[in-house]
């Protein structure tokens, strides 16, 4: 069995064929999925589908890129719902900045600041957090440690393989491996892989995005985190049976589901 922890089925992609989606998943042996809550627009629709499927779940949270809807989210909302498991995605990301080096340090010191402040709200509640990190590596990290955010732990959504984030597996945060690690120029995540702790990895698609080979270029499904499963089994010497195992107690600690 299979967990997806990172797969946006509240995007519009997903309306027309959903139940045949979540059924390829099932035949897959995909058993679990979190949606994050990554885009406050379609956070009531993740709500909803969470509510309608035993196994789906669901994160609260405002990712980088969406910072003018942090203050008027009603996170306590969201936080107190059974479904609810996490924080997220939420985090750093320095990749799309523009602007004058004025503009572009006005911006980062915002995106600290609703960092925090999911932080402390995740601590509050005591849920896990998603953490998006994107050319942000030493400042994510910073923060994290500066917040204690271990006191919750969470996982490192799309694991960029920086190496210097390794070290974040002490303060219970988790990997999150998708189809990244398919992809044939994924050299970086390839060779970090083996260095992370096997009781910190997880799997994901982060689908509709970031889909496997051999099916680039199409919609990601949880159907295909078989894929990732089977490269990860390959690249560890390991049975696919025992990566999946593995990556599913992981999960299951984490969010605390079963």
């Amino acid at each position: 069995m299979i967990i997806d922890t990172h797969i946006h089925l509240d995007d519009d992609r997903y309306d027309d064929d959903f139940e045949d989606v979540i059924n390829r998943a099932y035949e897959s042996d995909v058993k679990r999925f979190i949606i994050p809550g990554a885009d406050p627009l379609t956070l009531d629709k993740a709500v909803k589908i969470a509510e309608a499927h035993e196994d789906i779940y669901f994160a609260v949270g405002v990712h980088p890129y969406d910072l003018e809807a942090f203050d008027s989210l009603d996170f306590e909302k969201y936080l107190s719902h059974e479904k609810c498991v996490a924080v997220g995605e939420c985090g750093m990301d320095y990749f799309r900045l523009e602007g004058s080096d004025e503009e572009k340090e006005s911006v980062k010191k915002e995106q600290e600041r609703v960092f925090k402040a999911q932080i402390r709200l995740a601590k509050k509640y005591k849920k896990p957090l998603i953490v998006h990190i994107r050319d942000a590596s030493v400042d994510s990290k910073r923060i994290l440690l500066e917040e204690d955010a271990g006191e919750v732990g969470g996982v490192l959504h799309c694991y960029n393989a920086d190496e210097q984030l390794l070290s974040l597996a002490k303060e219970d945060f988790y990997f999150g491996i998708g189809g990244v690690l398919t992809f044939s120029n994924a050299k970086k995540l390839v060779n970090v892989l083996p260095k992370i702790p096997l009781e910190k990895l997880v799997i994901e698609t982060d689908g509709p995005y970031l889909t496997p080979t051999p099916h680039r270029g199409t919609r990601n499904e949880p159907a295909y985190t078989r894929f990732v499963a089977n490269k990860m089994s390959e690249l560890l010497d390991m049975d696919v049976q025992t990566i999946e195992e593995i990556t599913t107690e992981n999960a299951r600690k984490l969010f605390h589901i079963f």
